[in-house]
Parts: C-alpha cells; structure tokens; sequence
C-alpha cells in the first residue's frame, strides 16, 4: 500500500537532518523568516549553509526569528552561529530563560550528557498557550514534557500541521531522559501523546526523520513503546545509555576502547544511570555497550576503535 502523500504548505521548508543535529524548520511569512530548532554545534557551518541556500532560492535576504522547541543540543547547538550570521531574535522555552542568562551547563544537560553547545542569548520567551505567527500560520506552542520537561511543540490547526521535536517520531520519540536520572517522566510522555491524540493532526514534521501524516499508526507505536519502557524502567537507562555512546560516537566518528570505560564514568547522566540500573563496572558496561550497538549495526569494533557506521 502506497503511503499517503504529504501536503506541506509552500511557505514551509524542512530541512531534513540526520541523528547528529535535529530538523530545522524554515517558515517563510510576508513580513519575516522564521527558523525553529538549530542542530548540533559541529554542524554549525553546514546549518548555515542549508539556510543560507533555501534563503537564496527564496529570494529572501536574511533569517528574522529563531525558536526552539527545547534546549538539548541536537536542537540549539546551531544558535550562536545564526545569530552571529543574521542578528536574528530568539525565542526559547520560557522555563529555560534562567538557565540560559547564567548559562548553567548542568541545569542545561550539556555537561551531564557529554556534549557541547556554543552560548547563545535570547530575546524572548515562548509558554505553552502562546500563539505564534509564523509563515504567514498560527500556531499554538503546546507543553509536550516526557522527553523534556520544558519540551514545546507548535500545532498548526488551520493546516492541520504538529511541529512536534521529540515529542512523536514516525517509530517512536526521545528518550525519556528525567527517568535515567530519578525524575517521573514516563507520565508526563504519555500525557504528551494522549494530548496530540487529541488534536486533528494530519501532518507530523519530527525533530528527526521525515514528515509524515501516518498520524495514527505513529501514536499506536509510541504508546506501545512507552508501555514497553514503563514496565521495566531498566529498558529506558538501557536505551538511554546506547542513544548517548551512539551520539557522541556520530559527533566524533570513532572513539578508542580502552578509553571508553572512563569517558562514560565521566559522562555525569551515563554514571548515574549505570548506578540506578544497571550497576556494571566500568570496563563491563563499555564492553556492554560496544557489543549491543555492534550487534544493531550502529558501530563496529575493529579491536582498537568502536567506530560509527
């Protein structure tokens, strides 16, 4: 059976990224461009790239306003770059506006998780309720906590269109990172999904992946995958812990197997997670690791180098 074709409005442009750096979401209104989410900081120069191109084929001169659907790295590593590039506003979670201005890399997770972002301001705040104009749509920025507490998502309803980060992947979303670190998330993400169940959504546009309007078959799969998780929280810190080693595995390309036990003790989120979950040692859990992303065809070992593939 043929999938369902996609209607995107014309003044949306998706820029389609891998795992590495989100999706980057251009909206082109009369009066401004707008651009949600960012990428990793190692991708900063090939985010500008791709926005300067699609800028140029639009015939539009500068990127006006930058929003971000929460502030994990893969979604506002690109920030400093864009605003240095076009002095455009920014918009971020209005729960993050603290964190940000003392720029907390604890309480923004980039030194909990072993990765990096470039520090970049703000100009305004985004709360959920809030109804943004932005190419030339309303949309409503919803609470979509689960994945992350401060997590947004915009909803068109006028196009029927969820923006929806890592809230709703077409086979999933985001580790529930609050639960690896004894914070309740699982009921905060299925709250997420019963809300987008509720709305009349024909299009998903995913922090990763492609668009898709599989509406249904998407929800059912996310919810039997939370329940999956929810049952035995061990499988989420599992999960989590391969999704982080896979991560800094894309952003480095190789990493060497003797120094994996003591970069994952050093990583803050990875050692608490070993201690609540899995309780390895060092050496135990990096062979773990190695072997279960081996085994997914996410890496491969050739004896010295854990490499990505």
């Amino acid at each position: 059976m043929n999938a369902p074709a996609l209607h995107v409005p014309p003044s949306i442009h998706v820029l389609e990224r891998g795992w590495l750096s989100s999706n980057n979401v251009l909206l082109f209104g009369r009066d401004e461009v707008a651009l949600i989410d960012s990428g990793y900081v190692s991708h900063s120069e090939q985010t500008l790239t791709l926005v300067r191109h699609v800028l140029l084929q639009r015939g539009r001169g500068k990127l006006d306003l930058l929003l971000n659907t929460h502030l994990h790295s893969d979604h506002c590593g690109g920030n400093a770059a864009l605003q240095a590039a076009y002095g455009c506003r920014t918009a971020i979670p209005a729960a993050e506006a603290q964190t940000v201005g003392a720029w907390d890399e604890d309480a923004l997770s980039y030194r909990a998780t072993g990765q990096h972002c470039a520090r970049f301001g703000f100009n305004d705040v985004i709360r959920a309720g809030d109804v943004l104009h932005l190419g030339d749509l309303d949309w409503q920025a919803l609470a979509a906590p689960g994945h992350d507490p401060h997590s947004l998502v915009f909803y068109c309803a006028q196009e029927g269109i969820l923006i929806s980060a890592d809230a709703l992947w077409r086979n999933g979303f985001g580790i529930i990172f609050p639960e690896l670190d004894g914070e309740s998330g699982f009921a905060e993400a299925r709250a997420t999904l019963e809300l987008i169940r509720t709305l009349d959504v024909k299009l998903v546009i995913p922090g990763h992946g492609a668009p898709f309007c599989e509406v249904d078959d998407a929800l059912e799969k996310a919810f039997s995958r939370l329940d999956y998780l929810e049952a035995d929280p061990l499988r989420n810190a599992q999960n989590g812990i391969k999704v982080l080693v896979k991560f800094l595995l894309l952003e480095r390309q190789r990493i060497a197997l003797e120094h994996l036990p003591a970069m994952m003790r050093d990583i803050p989120l990875l050692r608490i997670a070993n201690e609540r979950f899995m309780h390895m040692a060092d050496h135990e859990l990096a062979h773990w690791v190695a072997a279960q992303l081996e085994r997914a065809g996410a890496a491969r070992n050739d004896g010295m180098f854990l490499l990505d593939t």
